[in-house]
């Protein structure tokens, strides 16, 4: 089974598109939804929260936030929770980039690979 993404709302929509665009064309398929889709994790959800669903729905979560969200994934584990893990963007990264990374991640990789670690993308 491909790992899944959770992509923060922080992210341009401009990535969505991209992953769309890709999945549209017959290649594997990432499966990544938005915060804001899902009912259970309406847009402005706390980044508490976002975790504690990516945890629940085994979703690695894709974000720009460098500033708190590294300091949220480690409260979330020392609060004995676990995490798919956290993807942070590197500034100047392309969409293209990005995507490709989350084509191998999804399929030529394993979950535990990825968690309970925060990893800058593309690598």
């Amino acid at each position: 089974m491909p790992i899944r993404f959770l992509l923060d709302e922080n992210l341009p929509g401009r990535l969505v598109a991209a992953i769309r665009s890709h999945n549209a064309m017959g290649h594997l398929a990432v499966d990544a939804v938005p915060v804001g889709g899902p009912p259970d994790l309406p847009l402005s959800s706390e980044d508490p929260y976002i975790l504690l669903w990516a945890e629940r729905e085994d979703r690695i979560l894709i974000s720009h936030d460098l500033r708190t969200l590294p300091t949220f994934l480690a409260d979330h584990l020392r609060a004995g929770h676990r995490s798919p893990g956290l993807f942070l963007i590197r500034h100047g990264a392309s969409l293209r980039e990005v995507v490709d990374f989350l084509v191998l991640v999804a399929h030529a990789s394993e979950p535990w690979e990825w968690a309970d670690r925060c990893q800058f993308i593309p690598s």
